[in-house]
């Protein structure tokens, strides 16, 4: 298994990045968590995990161990593939998913886009005991009206927006009677 790279990063888009190690270019999929945390720097390590199947390898990227360990913990649930994991990483971040298992907030995990209610059930039901165990901030992470305000934080980053930046541009302006469209729009005009 390969577990991590540390080289020179090539190219870079929302969803995958090349890095060079050692004249070899690795192509690696990523969330847009990572994405987001790379920077513009040129020489990386991004911890990976490697993925096996009949019809290809496929190698998944993270900026820090803790998200590449909330991948493997989503991709053992029945009905979550790689793909739908990267998705829920790329709409939240670990400490996000952790503390939504944990609290069993089915609404939260279900808001991702292609996670239905009993998909979201399983992750909470299948994930509570392992997540528990791993050090996740899960303390004071969501804000009154959290919802609409993670969907346009999901909005912003989609946007391309660091999310740190986009995160605290929402805190400034975010009211509990706003919807997303109006959170988005103040948002912009703030960033």
């Amino acid at each position: 298994m390969i577990a991590h790279l540390n080289g020179r990063l090539v190219e870079k888009t929302p969803t995958n990045i090349v890095v060079e190690c050692g004249g070899v270019g690795y192509f690696v999929k990523i969330s847009l968590n990572t994405f987001s945390r790379l920077g513009e720097d040129e020489h990386i390590k991004i911890h990976t995990q490697l993925q096996v199947r009949e019809d290809a390898h496929t190698l998944y990227g993270f900026h820090d161990i803790k998200e590449r360990e909330m991948f493997n913990h989503l991709i053992s649930v029945s009905g979550i593939g790689a793909n739908t994991a990267i998705l829920m990483l790329s709409a939240l971040t670990p400490d996000e998913i952790a503390a939504g298992i944990l609290n069993e907030d089915v609404d939260l995990i279900k808001s991702i886009k292609g996670i239905g209610a009993k998909t979201a059930q399983r992750v909470i039901i299948d994930l509570k005991d392992k997540v528990n165990k791993l050090e996740f901030e899960t303390e004071n992470i969501f804000t009154v009206n959290n919802t609409n305000q993670k969907d346009a934080l999901t909005a912003l980053l989609s946007l391309g927006f660091d999310k740190k930046r986009a995160q605290k541009a929402l805190d400034k302006i975010a009211t509990a009677d706003q919807s997303v469209e109006e959170m988005i729009k103040q948002a912009l005009k703030v960033l």
